[in-house]
């Protein structure tokens, strides 16, 4: 069944808890046709909103997801790249193969949706790409270098992807959370020699306590699908917009007014560190 010219369809990378479950579950209540995607199937049954398997790491898996949406609904009007993970380590401690998993999940996850979805969309000369990047992905954090840098990337790409995509009609945006309560801290994978032996172990240790912490009293992830929700609604989007507490939002904004030695020792000392 094709969808009717007054339902837009909506494509969720990472649907399968948090930001991207809150998401296809708002959406779909507002009435949306949506397909929500993961690498797994989806403990629960999803309500309202279609499941289909997707792992941003691969072509195939990709390309396949993304034709069965088109032979279903006939476009995809919105994608809301929002796969990804979170590694912890120091960059001493993390091996070239796990940064490249990282970056492959988080950056180029995010690509491969785009070029898979992109063609139908210039055809249509409309589109919306959201991408959810992260509050790290402006401000590096200690022990989670390779997770900001794949943001700090993902933020980089969608700036150019505006611009080359503006001609065609499609939009591209960024949300980025702050603090959010989802399964990312419980699933966070840690270097594999950041454990017992480490030169970092105890100041790791002081850090992730924080991360932690900071997480698990974030907002909730609906905050954030109700952001999305608001872009989907606007005719137009910005390059980025902020979710999330007050005071990590105004952190950002910080680095750009502070001395670049003065906001770094504050960030240290948020995480327990100091310099000698």
């Amino acid at each position: 069944m094709v969808a009717s010219q007054g339902s837009r369809v909506v494509l969720i990378t990472g649907a399968s808890s948090g930001i991207g479950r809150a998401c296809a579950e708002l959406l779909s209540e507002r009435g949306y046709i949506v397909y929500g995607t993961s690498r797994q199937p989806l403990a629960e049954a999803p309500k309202g909103w279609r499941w289909l398997a997707l792992d941003v790491t691969r072509d195939d898996s990709v390309q396949r997801a993304v034709d069965a949406v088109l032979a279903a609904e006939g476009r995809i009007d919105v994608v809301v790249n929002n796969a990804g993970y979170a590694l912890a380590g120091a960059l001493e401690d993390t091996s070239i193969e796990e940064a490249k998993q990282q970056l492959d999940t988080n950056l180029l996850g995010a690509m491969r949706v785009c070029k898979a979805v992109l063609p139908s969309m210039r055809e249509r000369r409309s589109g919306l790409f959201i991408h959810i990047s992260s509050l790290g992905g402006e401000v590096g954090l200690p022990f989670q270098g390779l997770y900001s840098a794949s943001k700090f990337a993902l933020e980089g790409l969608t700036e150019s992807l505006r611009q080359e995509v503006a001609p065609f009609g499609i939009q591209a945006t960024l949300v980025q959370p702050g603090d959010v309560r989802t399964r990312i801290t419980d699933n966070r994978v840690q270097a594999g020699q950041s454990g017992p032996g480490s030169a970092y172990r105890a100041h790791f240790e002081t850090a992730l306590r924080t991360i932690e912490a900071d997480e698990r009293s974030g907002v909730p992830p609906e905050d954030v699908a109700r952001r999305v929700l608001e872009l989907l609604e606007s005719g137009s989007v910005r390059v980025r917009y902020s979710v999330g507490k007050l005071a990590q939002r105004a952190a950002v904004m910080a680095k750009w007014v502070l001395p670049s030695r003065t906001f770094e020792s504050i960030v240290m000392s948020l995480y327990g560190l100091s310099r000698n």
